[in-house]
Formats: C-alpha cells, structure tokens, sequence
C-alpha cells in the first residue's frame, strides 16, 4: 500500500486518501480509554465483593489509570512527535492491551492497581498521538469536522462503557469488562498499520531535533503530584502525603514554568498561554470535564443505589447523554465556523450550567424522568462546547509539535476530571453524611451501624438490608417457638427491626438525593463562574484568521513518512 509522504521533500495538495478510515482507527483507539474508566464505575460492586477491597483501595483501582496517565502525556506526546506517531499509537495499544489482560486475571488489591496503572501508560502513548496523527492527516479545512467525529466519540465512550460493562457482567464477572478492551485494541492494531499513515514532526532546518527531557520530566514531576494530591487530599485527609505532594507539585510547576522560559526547544512554549483562544480554551475543556466526570461519577450511584437498575440498565439509561452529543457535535460543525468559537463554546458551557442545575431539583421522590432532561442538555453542552476548543488546542500548534498539542488538550481534560471527582465527589460524600446523620436523630439503631451507614450510598443500604435480614431471622424464630410470650417478643423485636429496616432505606435514598441536589449546585456555581471566565477569555470573531494562519505553516494533509 502507498502512503502519503510529504515530509522531508515532498509536499502534495492532496490530502491523504484514506484519511477517514484512519480516523475510525483513532477514534476506536479514543472509545477504550474513555471506556475503561465509565466500565469500571458499574463493575466496582462486584470487584469490591470478589477481592474485598476497602474504600480506600477501590479509590486506587479507579485512580491508578489517572496518575500515569496524566502525568506521561506531555513527554510520550514529544517521543511520538520526534520517532513515530503511528508508532506511539501502536505500542500504546499493545500496552494497554497487555494491563488490560494483566486486570483481568488480577487476585488481589495490588495487582489490580498495577494493571490499571499499566494501562494508564498505555493511554498516555494513546491519546496525544490520536489528535496528533488526526491533525497531521487532514487537511486544515477538514480538521474541524473530524475533531468533532472524534470529541463525539469520547461521549459516546462516556455512554457505551457502562452498557457494555453491565451487559457482560449479567453472566460474567468483573474480569469480562477488562477483556473487552482487548479486541478492540487488536482491531485497532491491525489497522493502524493498514490504514493510518506514518507521521513524525519535520526536522528543523537548523537539524537541532534534542527532545527537551528535563522539561518533560518536570512536567510528569508537578502533574503526577498534582494529580495524585486531588486523589489524595479530598478522600483520604491532608495528611503528610497529600501535603508533600502538593509542594511537589507547586515546585515542581514553578520549575517547569522557569525551565521551559529560558530553553531554546521547550517541550511546551507556556507563552501560549498569553493567549487568550489558547488560554481559554483550555479552560473550558477542564472546567467541562469537571463538571462531566463529577456528574457523571454520582449520577450512575442514584441510578443503582437509589433507583435500584441494575448494571446494564444503568448503562442504557445514560444513552440519552451519548445520543445529544452527536446532535450537539453536528450543531456546533453547522454554527462554530459561522458565528465563532466564542458564540458556541459559551453557550455549550451555560448548557452544562443548567444541566447541573435542573439536577438540584432531585430528592428522595424522583424517578429516572428527573434525570433525563439534565442528560441530554448536558450531552448537547458537550456537543456544542468541546469540539471548537480542541480544534483550537491543535491549530496552536506547528505541525512538528502536534503529539505536544494533543498531550495538551488531553491534560485538561485528565486535570479537570480528577477534579471533578475528588472536588464533587467528597462533597457529595459529606452532604450525604450530614443530611442521613440529621434524617436518622433520635432512631433506636445502634450507633455503629448508623455510622457504617454514612460512609457511603452503598453501605447504608447494605446495612438497611443486613437490619432487614436480622428481621426475618427473629420472625422465623418466633414462628418456631412454642413459648407464647417469647415468640410475642421475638414478634416485637422483628416488627421493630423491620421498621427501622425501612426507616433506614428511606433516610439513606432520601439523604443521597439531597446530596446531588446540594453538590450540583456547587457544580452549577462552579461551571457558571467559569463560563463568565471562558466568555471574557475568548477572543471575538470566526477564528478564520487563526486558521488561515495555521494552513500557511502547515500542509495539507501532512502525514510525515
């Protein structure tokens, strides 16, 4: 098969022929890293049951897949540009693949993180290089509609991960939702060499190509600890390691910042930030996935604790979120190149404003109904707000430094979803635990129990039901017993029991309902505020004299041999 070369010498005006098949290659690549977090939030029941792990444990098994992953991608995003795009997007499949195997036959705590930390490499060599080889391999003209084939992609994976998980999980256990990555990752291998071009970055004139290695291990240096401190510090308390690794990371960013000023090739030129498209859209991508992945992390609790749908059901009924992405992605390609990224980007951000907003409403009464309308604006926002801001990210960048572009625009979205879950996330927990410490004052249930109750959504209904099985235990001892009066206590003691057995289950789903409503408010001030940042950030106008200004440093469909 003949590939499109046109770097060292040979420019061509025709972009490369097999372009879209390729980006059905990058974006099958995107649909297993988004998918390997939104499975695992329908499988953790059944791997919390089957390895016992604690609170703190399950934490990791979710988290280890962040820090490697967040950390890695500035400095694997340059190797690719320098050696092989194509190339990093190769081993980076091979190697998720193999953490992805390695999780599945996983018999403890430990060896479950290590395999999602493999796999979170695996997905640092991943992501950059799926931006990066999709914008070396279309043409200007025709980024901007594949970056939102590709962002609709990630909401798609946001969906598909627990419908796939709770499908399989029906008749297999947790294990099965680690192995469906591995055909796909095979699937994408495979075609990655048949149908994605080689790319690296051209040489530059001066033949001065050094990767700048002690800005990249900075970078992994402060973005590690930042990271590994949201994880930290909000569930687990400010202690010594949560500390530290906050220092760390603000050192570690004042080094980087100073360290890349001064060097003559950084990894990353931070005077982008000066400007404001730039700047702003960084922004709003982080601020997004703030909001999305802290949603999204209690929103799948209420639909399995509260609502009682089982995995798969789960899965189905964020569906609703996967489909308005699609209709806001074809939105913003129809608006954005029209009214400007300024126009589109706010108002996909007001959307997820009132997306959070109409989940205040929610309490203990609520049904699936309550929850659809805030899906689907929430889907239409994403739609709407992301793909602009990623083409914007990529257009920053000279073609030899796109893997850096992507590992960029990838950053955001990590850091903001990290905070999203932590900030959000410990919220929700603290909300829940004083509004189920108010609703259970003055009850007759031991105070142990009451406090196993508020660690989470999950152990508070455990113990209603282990309240409620202790119930039926009494009433089947009295039904046995030939002692009047004692069976008449035993009747007593069981009534009681299943009183507070409800009582429980009550205060727990109502309790948790008022902490989604309470937590989304905060989301809501959250994201509102940033809109108004993002809004005054972004420059007015089209972005066409941005683009004309990328075309001419670029060629068209730039795949590099």
């Amino acid at each position: 098969m003949r590939l499109v070369m046109t770097e060292p010498v040979e420019r061509t005006d025709r972009p490369y022929a097999r372009r879209w098949w390729a980006l059905l290659v990058l974006c099958l690549s995107l649909l297993i890293i988004v998918m390997a977090n939104t499975a695992l939030t329908v499988a953790a029941p059944d791997m919390t049951r089957d390895l016992g792990l604690s609170g703190a444990d399950l934490q990791w098994v979710i988290d280890g897949y962040t820090v490697p992953y967040a950390a890695l991608m500035l400095l694997l995003g340059a190797i690719g540009d320098k050696y092989s795009r194509r190339g990093a997007l190769v081993l980076g499949l091979v190697v998720f693949g193999g953490g992805a195997v390695f999780g599945s036959l996983a018999g403890s705590a430990a060896t479950v993180i290590a395999a999602r930390a493999v796999m979170g490499v695996g997905a640092a060599l991943i992501m950059p290089a799926t931006l990066s080889l999709l914008a070396a391999t279309f043409p200007r003209a025709e980024r901007a509609k594949a970056i939102t084939l590709w962002t609709a992609t990630a909401g798609l994976a946001i969906a598909a991960g627990p419908v796939v998980a709770g499908a399989l999980l029906r008749n297999h256990g947790w294990a099965s939702t680690f192995l469906i990555n591995v055909p796909i990752a095979a699937v994408a291998l495979v075609a990655a060499f048949v149908l994605v071009p080689p790319s690296r970055a051209a040489r530059p004139e001066d033949g001065d190509h050094r990767i700048d290695y002690v800005g990249g291990l900075l970078s992994v240096l402060w973005t590690g600890s930042l990271v590994y401190m949201i994880i930290e510090g909000p569930h687990f308390g400010w202690d010594t390691k949560a500390v530290t690794a906050a220092v760390v990371a603000g050192a570690g960013l004042l080094a980087f910042v100073l360290w890349e000023l001064r060097h003559p090739r950084p990894i990353l030129d931070v005077r982008r930030f000066t400007s404001r498209r730039f700047a702003g859209s960084n922004l709003a991508v982080a601020l997004f996935f703030l909001a999305v992945f802290g949603a999204f992390y209690y929103l799948t609790q209420h639909l399995q604790f509260v609502l009682g749908y089982d995995a798969l059901a789960t899965g189905v009924r964020m569906l609703p979120l996967a489909g308005a992405v699609f209709a806001g992605s074809a939105l913003t390609g129809y608006l954005t190149p029209r009214v400007g990224m300024k126009w589109t980007v706010t108002a996909g951000m007001v959307g997820g404003t009132v997306a959070l907003a109409l989940l205040t409403q929610v309490d203990g009464s609520s049904s699936y109904g309550s929850f659809v309308a805030p899906l689907i604006v929430l889907g239409l926002a994403i739609g709407l707000a992301l793909s602009p801001c990623t083409d914007a990210i990529m257009g920053a960048f000279p073609e030899p430094e796109l893997g850096v572009g992507g590992a960029v625009n990838d950053t955001s979205i990590e850091l903001g979803g990290s905070l999203g879950i932590a900030i959000l996330g410990s919220l929700l927990s603290t909300s829940y635990s004083g509004h189920l410490a108010d609703a259970t004052t003055g009850s007759k249930l031991p105070a142990s129990a009451l406090a196993t109750a508020q660690d989470s959504v999950g152990a508070g209904y455990a113990v209603a039901q282990g309240i409620g099985e202790k119930a039926r235990h009494l009433a089947a001892q009295a039904a046995q017993t030939t002692d009047p009066h004692q069976a008449a206590q035993l009747k007593a003691q069981a009534g009681q029991l299943a009183q507070g057995a409800r009582q429980m289950k009550d205060a727990v789903g109502s309790s948790f309902a008022d902490a989604v409503s309470h937590t989304s408010l905060v989301g809501a001030v959250v994201l509102g505020v940033g809109t108004l940042a993002v809004a005054l950030l972004l420059p007015r106008g089209t972005g066409r004299a941005t683009e004309a200004a990328d075309e001419t440093r670029e060629p068209a469909g730039s795949a590099v041999n």
